[in-house]
């Protein structure tokens, strides 16, 4: 059996607020973005997968995720998370009204598409499937079989939702990397430890770096990042940050503006992830 996967995606400017911590807002939305492409690219790659229809409303994630080349359906209900994956799954047996479809979420960064296959093969087996989450409370997957609805009620303790409504549950080990989803600077580490995909790492060696040097008389001084360019940070930056001191070799998490000779760091801190 193969499936249409249908991934929602929150405008990038409201998606993965949790992170800002860690993040930042400047770098959050790239960072959801980068998700994004990074789940929707191994789905695209799985044997058992016919296509991908991402529910969105960003013209930049519509457009990045297009490329890669998934189907974008505008959010027309506006109403929700639930409410956008019933109206995705109608779209696709609009079409094809024999359609097996999957509903699954777009923060996947360390999705591995031989483990999505289990997942799929597995839900082959029942008429309405789950998956749950990493830490065994939300859902990370949702499939119907032809003829099933699909019936999502994601958010929150979904694993007991989809539970209750008599889909069964696929209990696989092996597939951690369709379980981490990630909302926050912990699950962004775990899913980094994993190994996440190009577009993550890309959006996370922009923003990580080591101290080089620091003067605490002027609290200003570089960094160097992943590649070995070394980029100065002013007071400013420092102050930003909301850091005491800085030693030199510590990682820190950075913001960048600029290109060329004129990039420089305007915000700096220690790594959380």
């Amino acid at each position: 059996m193969t499936w249409t996967l249908v991934v929602p995606l929150k405008p990038l400017s409201r998606a993965k607020t949790r992170l800002s911590d860690a993040a930042g807002d400047g770098l959050r939305a790239s960072l959801a973005l980068a998700f994004a492409q990074d789940t929707v690219g191994a789905a695209l790659a799985s044997r058992w997968v016919r296509g991908v229809t991402v529910v969105t409303d960003d013209p930049l994630a519509g457009r990045e995720l297009s490329a890669l080349g998934a189907r974008i359906l505008p959010d027309s209900p506006g109403r929700g998370l639930n409410a956008a994956l019933a109206h995705g799954a109608l779209a696709v047996r609009g079409e094809r009204p024999g359609a097996a479809v999957a509903a699954m979420n777009a923060d996947l960064p360390a999705l591995r598409t031989v483990e999505l296959d289990l997942v799929l093969e597995a839900a082959s087996g029942f008429s309405r499937a789950f998956l749950a989450d990493a830490a065994g409370v939300g859902t990370t997957l949702l499939s119907a079989a032809p003829g099933a609805d699909l019936a999502p009620a994601f958010g929150g303790p979904s694993r007991a939702r989809h539970r209750a409504s008599g889909a069964r549950e696929i209990e696989l080990a092996g597939v951690d990397s369709v379980r981490r989803d990630v909302d926050t600077a912990l699950d962004l580490r775990a899913a980094v430890a994993l190994g996440v995909g190009a577009h993550t790492r890309a959006r996370l060696a922009d923003m990580q770096g080591t101290a080089y040097t620091y003067d605490p008389e002027t609290r200003a001084g570089s960094v160097l990042l992943d590649d070995g360019t070394p980029l100065p940070f002013d007071t400013a930056a420092f102050d930003a940050g909301g850091l005491r001191m800085l030693r030199p070799g510590q990682r820190v998490r950075i913001e960048v503006e600029g290109e060329g000779e004129q990039r420089r760091v305007v915000f700096v801190t220690l790594q959380t992830f």
